[in-house]
């Protein structure tokens, strides 16, 4: 795929602003390191997930709400996914999530898409490996549980750690668009 013709679209479901804010910071390090303005970025209150399918590269932001819950726009969004065709897309995904105060449930909707998405055929980038958090339990790690199946904040716990993990997650991004 070449860079000229990359466009990247990044979509989102946010209730306290928070991953609407990691959002923008994905759309503004990536535009940044390729250099060009190749991210468009979409709250999908406001924009239905079938636009997703004209993307080559989608970036999907999601959170975990009380014990393991969809955010309210994807869970009113949700049927809407197994409709759509992403054969052959490159999907990354984020979550946030809150690993004390629910560590039984951390990023449970993180993994929740994921599993939703893989029957439609898409190809995964940006998985994200599981130290430096403090939770019992997710639904968003890999089969071998070492990763999560994408960029893992905790803005509730963490909040310093997010800036250098986004920053961090898009370089890898980057890498694995390129490899594709």
């Amino acid at each position: 795929m070449s860079e000229n013709a990359l466009n990247i679209g990044l979509f989102f479901g946010s209730t306290t602003c928070y991953t609407e804010m990691a959002a923008e910071k994905i759309q503004s390090e990536l535009n940044e390191l390729f250099d060009a303005p190749v991210v468009e970025l979409f709250n999908i209150k406001d924009v239905a997930l079938q636009k997703a399918q004209t993307f080559d590269v989608l970036l999907f932001g999601i959170s975990t709400w009380d014990f393991g819950e969809l955010q309210e726009d994807w869970e009113s969004s949700w049927d809407d996914i197994k409709h759509m065709n992403l054969k052959g897309k490159t999907v990354a995904l984020f979550g946030l999530g809150d690993q004390i105060g629910y560590a039984d449930w951390f990023q449970d909707a993180l993994g929740m898409l994921h599993d939703e998405l893989a029957v439609l055929e898409c190809e995964f980038i940006g998985y994200w490996p599981n130290q430096g958090y403090e939770f019992a339990h997710s639904k968003g790690l890999t089969p071998d549980k070492s990763h999560f199946v994408g960029l893992s904040l905790d803005d509730e716990n963490q909040y310093e750690l997010s800036e250098q993990r986004i920053s961090q997650w898009c370089e890898q991004l980057l890498t694995e668009i390129q490899l594709s």
